[in-house]
């Protein structure tokens, strides 16, 4: 029975210390412009990438640049950074380079965002609102560095800090998850938050400053 409650206590608790959360109909809402509100995320599998895909959905009315997805190493501040550059443009970097995706108009309200990339051909995919945007080529042969920080709400201008408050986020994030392996984009409208080395049903975060967890309207 002992070895039982230790095996639970295990599988409940990350090395961090943090419980995993299921936060199914849940989102951050990250309510106000700052330089100290964000949300660290506690990948399941820390390991360098040689390929991976990335889906969130977030929710804005900001019509300045943000940060969507923030993740640097000691050596990359950008090592893995979508972005949000002005009104109808996405951009991805990878390992401190970047490309530019053109997006529809679209009115306000939520947006799904998927993008995979892999090194073995430096192609990178971004789909918008479960639609195909392009596909780019950056950092062909690249792999991106495994001991990292994956902030929300802010880009990082160095290894978990500098923020810029110009560049945060205002507005709803949720269903984040992460791969290490490019996911066919045409299926991930059901399987979209349970990634796994981000995993949205079961995600160990922290956050920091002014964040609220509220369920989703």
């Amino acid at each position: 029975m002992e070895k039982l409650l230790l095996a639970v206590l295990l599988l409940a608790f990350l090395p961090e210390g943090m419980p995993q959360k299921d936060l199914k109909g849940k989102v951050f809402i990250f309510p106000e412009q700052s330089n100290t509100a964000y949300v660290t995320l506690i990948p399941r599998v820390r390991k360098p990438l040689k390929s991976f895909t990335l889906c969130l959905k977030a929710f804005t009315d900001l019509t300045r640049t943000y940060s969507l997805f923030s993740y640097s190493t000691k050596s990359k501040d950008n090592e893995l950074l979508l972005f949000a550059s002005k009104q109808g443009e996405y951009e991805l970097y990878i390992g401190n380079s970047k490309v530019a995706f053109k997006v529809p108009q679209h009115r306000h309200g939520p947006v799904h965002l998927c993008v995979s990339w892999e090194s073995v051909s430096g192609i990178a995919e971004l789909w918008v609102n479960s639609k195909p945007v392009g596909r780019k080529g950056l950092r062909r042969g690249y792999t991106l560095g495994g001991n990292a920080k994956i902030i929300l709400g802010q880009e990082q201008d160095s290894f978990g800090g500098s923020f810029d408050a110009k560049q945060s986020f205002v507005g709803e994030i949720w269903d984040v998850s992460l791969w290490d392996r490019v996911v066919s984009l045409k299926n991930l409208c059901s399987i979209c938050y349970i990634g796994n080395i981000l995993n949205w049903r079961a995600l160990t975060y922290q956050a920091k400053g002014y964040v609220v967890v509220k369920p989703r309207l």
